[in-house]
Parts: structure tokens; sequence; C-alpha cells
């Protein structure tokens, strides 16, 4: 028998509020009980091939229904069609549909509350405690996840490499762009929550959704929507460096500060003021306004606007961030 496949379309929806990225939730209802998944996931559905013209179409349309959101920028992310990604319990074996999702990234300048039941915004770090670092280094990386990792690893040094590379554990340097990286590795290590899950379903078994284990091991999601929102956060955190897609996570007016505490929230990492600014003017992204923020709570700023002409006249860059702070 040949198994059908069915294509869905996941959103990554991130926006800023209050300095921290947050990511669009939904908690899917059971299709029997109508009752609401006690894990969150992102918005999703299956793509009408007689009422969607494209992917991104269909994409925007589901979430406005689901959450009474309307997408703003879009770019298409990633396919993923593991076998028995999406298949309630057990439900994977012969004949079982392939469900294969096409995921996407949006951004928003506003985390709108929707008003739709059962969605929320919540911070990007509820899901990767790990990947915050504007505080200084997170405890938890030595404390909880360095010697989960080194008993996974054992005597193989080709595993315990990976992992202090991904991890910056025993001196090796952080690199922000290896969120996806770091979610497979805890994944493959059975750390990650979803690991038992899917390890469950494989073998026939009824599990119960996993609970949340350590909360150094971020919140779990439903099916493999953890592994799309590593993809989106490691997307953005790469393309904010050569093309300016931070800006659409800006209001159409804002100060330097704001625009740093923005790229600093996606980042995860602090960056030098005065290094930033010089960055800002390098690229010439941005033009004063001649007025100033009154309502920053301390000395007025000049207001800024990001000159999204320039996008016609030439290719424009991102914010590099070589001036990272030690």
């Amino acid at each position: 028998m040949t198994a059908s496949v069915v294509i869905g379309l996941s959103a990554v929806v991130v926006a800023i509020r209050d300095g921290e990225a947050v990511v669009l939730t939904v908690r899917p209802h059971d299709a029997i009980t109508d009752v609401a998944s006690p894990l969150p996931g992102l918005p999703f559905g299956p793509f009408d091939p007689e009422g969607h013209r494209t992917f991104e179409l269909g994409l925007r349309a589901f979430v406005t229904e689901q959450t009474r959101f309307q997408l703003g920028y879009v770019e298409q992310l990633y396919t993923f069609g593991d076998k028995g990604r999406d298949a309630p319990r057990a439900e994977v074996g012969a004949g079982a549909a392939r469900v294969v999702s096409v995921g996407y990234l949006g951004l928003t300048p506003d985390a709108i509350d929707t008003n739709a039941p059962d969605t929320a915004w919540a911070p990007w770090s509820r899901f990767f405690p790990w990947e915050d670092w504007r505080q200084g280094r997170p405890a938890l990386l030595d404390t909880v996840l360095a010697p989960a990792l080194k008993r996974w690893a054992g005597d193989d040094a080709a595993k315990w490499s990976r992992a202090r590379l991904a991890f910056a554990l025993d001196g090796a340097p952080w690199n922000e762009e290896r969120v996806l990286e770091r979610y497979e590795l805890l994944y493959e290590a059975g750390l990650a929550p979803e690991a038992a899950r899917d390890q469950a379903r494989a073998d026939g078994d009824d599990p119960a959704e996993p609970a949340a284990l350590s909360a150094a091991l971020g919140e779990p999601m439903i099916s493999d929507h953890r592994r799309i929102l590593a993809t989106g956060l490691s997307r953005l955190r790469g393309k904010i460096k050569y093309r300016p897609v931070v800006f659409e996570l800006t209001p159409e007016e804002f100060t330097l500060s704001t625009l740093q505490r923005t790229v600093e929230a996606i980042a995860g990492v602090l960056l030098h003021k005065q290094n930033f600014r010089r960055v800002v003017e390098r690229e010439d992204l941005v033009e004063g306004l001649g007025r100033l923020d009154a309502e920053t709570g301390g000395r007025p700023a000049e207001l800024f606007r990001f000159r999204r002409e320039m996008l016609v006249a030439r290719p424009a860059s991102g914010l590099s961030l070589p001036l990272l702070r030690d």
C-alpha cells in the first residue's frame, strides 16, 4: 500500500515585546475531545491546493484564521518531512499519511494580542534557555548541560567534541547562530523531552505528552515544532548580519538604543554601544528625523527611521556583529 502525503505549513512568527524576542504560539485542540493541547505549538495548518494559489498565501490565510493576526514579512525556511513527525501516538505504520511541513519565518514590529483562544506570545528563551547570554554565560551550561552531555558522550571523543563546540564548553567559543545544531544534539542525546516521546511512537507505544523536565532543557512543543523554531532562530540570527531584516521588527520611528536592544534580543548577546553605532553609521541604513523621543524615561534621544528606499536602489547589507563583549 502506498502512503499518502499531506503537506502542512508552519510559521515561526517573531516580534519584540518589552525588549524580549517573542514567538507566536498556539495550543491546538484535539479533533475528538476539543481539549486544547497541554503543550504549545507554532501556528500551522494544511495546504489546500484547490484553495491556496501558493504556499505563502495559504500560510497567511491559516495564521490569520487561527490567531486573528496578519503576517507582514515572510520567507520560507525549510521542509520538514521525517517519518512520523506528526503522527499521534501509534498511528505511524503501513499506509499512514506522511506529513510534510513547509516552515516559514515571519517578522512583525508589534506583538499584538490576538484575543484568539489558546494563542499567546512567548519568549523564545522559554524554549531555549541556554541561548540567552545577555546577562553573561548561562550557569545552566556548566551545571546541568555539560555533565549530561559528558554522560552521553562517554568515551566517544567525537561526540564530546561536537557537544563542546556547540555549547561553548571547555573554553570553546560561543556561536550564536548554531541554535538548530544545539537542539539537534540535545535531541540525539535523548535529553530533549521530545526525543523520548518520538521514540515511543516509533516503537508503537502510546506515550503521554512529555512533561517539562529541568528548566535547563527548555519547554517542549508539540510534534517537531521546537526543531522548526530552532531553524527559524538560526536563520534570523544569521540573516541580521547580511540583510536589514532587523528593521522588520522595529517601529517606523525608533531610537538607536531601541535598535540595539532589538538586535541583542535576537542575537542573545550584548553589543558594545559605541561600536554598534559606528556599524549603523557606516552602513548608512538609518537617518535622523531631527526630533527627540521624550518617552525614553531619561535623557531624550533622537528618533531615526530605516531608509527603506535603499532596498530599491541597491542591495542593502545587515548589521555585522564582530564587536560582541567578552
